[in-house]
C-alpha cells in the first residue's frame, strides 16, 4: 500500500546546501574585506606623506564613514534595481500565463523534450505543472529567467549588514590612530590588519570550502599589495618626488 504523501515526513529539498541567494550574508562578508583593505590602503596612504597623526586619524573616519555609506548604498540600489527587474518580467510571465495557457504549456513541453524527455511524457509534465498556477509561475521563471520568484533577499538588510559589516572592516586599521600616532601606530596598523586578513581569509574560506591557509594567504597578500602602493605613492608625495 502507498503511504499517503501527506503524512510523510518533511524533505530536506536543498540536501544540506547552505542558502546561496540571500544577499545580507554576501554583503557582510565581502563588506569587511572590502572595508579592511579600503581604510588600511588609505590610511597608510595618508601616513606615508608623514602627516601629524591626527591628518591620519581624519582620513580613517572619513574613509569609514564614506566607504560604509557607499557600500550600503550601492548595495541597497543594486538589489533593489534587480529585484524590480525580476519583478517586472514575472509579472509579464504571469499574464502570458493567462492570456495563453495552451502556448505556455506547449512551450515547457518544448523545453523538457529538448532535455531528453519523450514527446508523450514533456507533454504530461508540463500539463501537470500547468494545472496549478502557482506552480507554473514559478517553474515558467526559473526556466525562461533563471531566477526563483524568491530568490533575492531583503535590499534593506543587505545594505545595514554592508554598512555595519564595511564599518567593522575599516576601524581595524583606524583603532591604532585613535591612541597613538607615528611610526607605533604605522606597526600596530599593520600587524593588526594583517593578522585580521588572515581571520577573514580563512572565514571565507568556511563558507566556500576551499582551503583555509590558501583562502588567507591570498587575503593577506592582496591586502599587502594595496596597502604598500598606496603607501609608497603617499611617501612620494610627502617628500616631493610626485
Amino acid at each position: 500500500m502507498k503511504a499517503d504523501s501527506s503524512e510523510s515526513p518533511d524533505v530536506d529539498i536543498h540536501g544540506g546546501h547552505r542558502d546561496v541567494t540571500g544577499g545580507a550574508h554576501r554583503a557582510a562578508v565581502f563588506g569587511i574585506s572590502d572595508g579592511l583593505v579600503t581604510n588600511v590602503s588609505l590610511i597608510l596612504g595618508v601616513a606615508g606623506a608623514h602627516p601629524a597623526a591626527s591628518a591620519v586619524k581624519l582620513a580613517g573616519l572619513a574613509g569609514l564613514m564614506a566607504g560604509a555609506c557607499s557600500m550600503a548604498i550601492g548595495e541597497y540600489i543594486s538589489m533593489k534595481a534587480q529585484g524590480e527587474l525580476v519583478s517586472r518580467e514575472i509579472a509579464v510571465e504571469a499574464e502570458e500565463l493567462k492570456r495563453n495557457p495552451v502556448g505556455e504549456t506547449k512551450e515547457l513541453a518544448a523545453l523538457y523534450e529538448r532535455r531528453g524527455l519523450s514527446k508523450e511524457l514533456a507533454f504530461e509534465v508540463a500539463k501537470a505543472l500547468m494545472a496549478h498556477p502557482r506552480t507554473a509561475l514559478e517553474v515558467h521563471t526559473m526556466e525562461e529567467l533563471g531566477v526563483g520568484t524568491d530568490t533575492f533577499g531583503s535590499p534593506w538588510r543587505a545594505a545595514v549588514a554592508s554598512f555595519a559589516s564595511f564599518a567593522i572592516g575599516a576601524f581595524v586599521p583606524l583603532a591604532a590612530w585613535l591612541f597613538v600616532g607615528g611610526a607605533t601606530a604605522v606597526i600596530v596598523s599593520i600587524v593588526v590588519t594583517g593578522l585580521t586578513a588572515l581571520a577573514v581569509g580563512a572565514s571565507l574560506a568556511y563558507f566556500t570550502g576551499r582551503s583555509y591557509i590558501l583562502s588567507a594567504l591570498r587575503q593577506l597578500v592582496f591586502s599587502a599589495i594595496a596597502s604598500g602602493l598606496t603607501y609608497l605613492v603617499g611617501y612620494l608625495v610627502g617628500n616631493g618626488t610626485i
